[in-house]
């Protein structure tokens, strides 16, 4: 598989090894050794798949500690944008994002370690697929809001002039918020 690091340390685009033939492909999503030896060295313990259709914003969310969660994105159909928020505040990149187009074509992943905020938009109809490094938790469930002025994120799509957008999302605090509860 081929790593690719980002501009904030520990998340990781993953580009795994594909054998395609006549017949079709196959492909390793997940090898728990490999990824120790890459550094991710988290246990997973809940899977997840979500459908969205093209133009569909989801996000960002995070669970509170000690309930954080790390999570190895991909899509199985479909293609997004995905966008990862540094919410550790001893971390140089604090408030900083990164994003990574997650395309079932080429069958890229991007992990997101725990202490970070997690959105994605959907760029085509899609099937989402995540694991995570700890089980849903509906009191630590919390969030900030996608169009956070702060955070400036370049969503980098025509869509996100009008996104759907769930009516909890909508409501999700400020960046500025989340920094002052701190």
């Amino acid at each position: 598989m081929e790593i690719k690091p980002t501009k904030i340390e520990g998340l990781v685009e993953i580009q795994p090894d594909v054998y395609g033939d006549a017949r079709g492909y196959f492909l390793e999503s997940f090898h728990e050794d490999k990824y120790a030896a890459i550094g991710i060295k988290e246990h997973f313990v809940q899977d997840n798949q979500s459908f969205s259709t093209k133009g569909v914003l989801r996000g960002l969310h995070f669970q509170k500690a000690p309930y954080a969660q790390g999570k190895l994105v991909r899509v199985v159909m479909g293609k997004v944008l995905d966008v990862a928020v540094d919410l550790r505040p001893d971390s140089p990149t604090f408030g900083q994002y990164d994003t990574c187009i997650l395309d079932a074509e080429k069958h890229n992943q991007f992990y997101v370690p725990p202490g970070f905020a997690h959105g994605f938009l959907a760029l085509e109809d899609c099937v989402f697929s995540y694991k995570c490094t700890g089980t849903y938790h509906k009191a630590s469930e919390s969030g900030i809001i996608y169009n956070d002025p702060e955070l400036n994120i370049d969503w980098g799509s025509d869509l996100i002039e009008n996104p759907t957008i769930s009516e909890k999302d909508q409501v999700l605090p400020s960046f500025a918020a989340y920094r002052d509860s701190l």
